[in-house]
């Protein structure tokens, strides 16, 4: 709640500075657990630099053909394998997606001297998921339960 309600804080606070200097802005909001990709609605070219920022992290990055994702050890540990980068387009998506990862995402495009900023809110999980996965660990245990007692019925002669 705390990192929801800083986003907020700083979605408020940056967002209006970003839309003054030329920036478009694009709201995401995603469940935790789900994957959202961040499209950049471009095809890049040979000469095509992209950075992608989380905060003020550079966190992925397109250089003619080649493209790093978490160079650092901080990106690495924060993302832990979960960022995925498109060649062809630049567009980011990042898998399994935790409310840590709520926050502004930043791409700079060199070629065409913008940027176009993310503000993503990540919420909890739904009720409706939370109850399908406590009902699937009811039947499993059940399942346990019932082999487990099976095994200590049967006669030993």
């Amino acid at each position: 709640m705390k990192v929801f309600i800083l986003c907020i804080i700083l979605c408020t606070f940056f967002m209006p500075v970003a839309s003054d200097v030329g920036a478009d802005v694009v709201s995401v909001s995603v469940m935790e657990g789900d994957s959202v990709t961040l499209y950049t609605g471009l095809n890049k070219s040979q000469q095509e630099r992209m950075k992608w920022y989380f905060h003020v992290d550079r966190i992925a990055e397109i250089t003619g053909d080649l493209r790093k994702i978490c160079t650092d050890d901080q990106c690495k540990e924060r993302f832990r394998d979960r960022l995925k980068l498109d060649h062809q387009t630049g567009s980011l998506t990042i898998t399994n997606i935790t409310i840590t990862d709520t926050g502004l995402y930043k791409l700079l495009i060199n070629s065409h001297n913008s940027e176009i900023i993310f503000g993503v809110s990540v919420s909890g999980k739904s009720l409706s998921e939370c109850k399908k996965k406590k009902k699937k660990k009811k039947k499993k245990k059940k399942k346990k339960n019932l082999y487990a007692s099976n095994w200590l019925i049967k006669p030993s002669g």
